[in-house]
């Protein structure tokens, strides 16, 4: 009963805007004293105020929880994509990426009626969440206290191992012990021959895994500037649009002006 009641005060807390919250949380934490859960009122007293790009990625994952799915799952893909390697598909995906985070974070805008206020920290966390699987949980919880941003570059490859087989005997099986011979030339250099390709093996081994290492960070890398050109090409777009709404005022203004001192000649 406890974390419904928990669960019903957070959703009712993180989906109002940020102004509301000090408020209701103080409306919540007396309707809990009043019932007696001292437990209850405690764990919502010491919820956090959210900023205002928190706020709508949380109104987003209380009001659209179907929208967030949606975009864990391309996350899912994204990251299942980036640890294979898998170029075209990346391509693919991260096309994807950027109208989905585009699209969600109108969403918002639109569900608080806020217009495109902190639009560049909600497409921040929403790429946090496709990029991290622990971001990605965060944002889906809704209770989100501040943006997430994500300075990673993908998935650590795991790293190669291989089995070796222990040489002990097994005790209780047999007290003799056999008399091993005197290792001949020709067993000398097999044995020197194997440890030479043993070695070779595990250089080769150690070479591609720093080869693919380095070639996922490079993609991730260019991904993440692709993105931020993106990004920064967009808040542009949204400067260039405001100022020429600012002129169209200030021409509007400055006819009217005309007009009213023609009427005065």
């Amino acid at each position: 009963m406890v974390d419904d009641a928990l669960a019903a005060a957070v959703a009712r807390l993180y989906s109002a805007p940020p102004e509301d919250f000090v408020a209701i949380r103080s409306e919540e934490v007396a309707k809990a004293r009043k019932a007696r859960d001292t437990r209850l009122a405690k764990e919502i007293g010491a919820l956090r105020k959210p900023t205002v790009a928190a706020w709508l990625v949380n109104l987003l994952a209380h009001e659209r929880p179907d929208l967030v799915e949606e975009l864990l799952e391309l996350g899912g893909q994204l990251r299942e994509a980036q640890r294979d390697l898998r170029g075209a598909e990346l391509r693919e995906l991260s096309t994807r990426r950027r109208a989905t985070v585009s699209a969600l974070a109108k969403q918002a805008a639109q569900l608080a009626g806020r217009g495109e206020t902190a639009l560049a920290e909600v497409e921040g966390t929403l790429a946090a969440a496709l990029a991290d699987a622990a971001a990605a949980a965060s944002v889906q919880e809704g209770r989100l206290t501040k943006s997430l941003e994500y300075t990673g570059f993908g998935e650590t490859p795991r790293p190669q191992l291989r089995l070796v087989q222990g040489g002990d005997e097994q005790p209780g099986l047999s007290t003799v012990t056999a008399k091993r011979s005197t290792p001949t030339q020709d067993d000398r250099e097999q044995r020197a021959e194997a440890r030479r390709r043993e070695e070779e093996r595990r250089r080769a081994e150690e070479e591609h895994a720093r080869v693919v290492k380095q070639a996922r960070r490079e993609l991730m890398t260019a991904l993440q500037q692709l993105t931020d050109a993106e990004t920064a090409k967009s808040e542009a777009e949204r400067a260039v649009a405001a100022a020429e709404k600012a002129i169209k005022s200030a021409e509007k203004r400055v006819k009217l002006a005309q007009d009213a001192l023609a009427d005065l000649s």
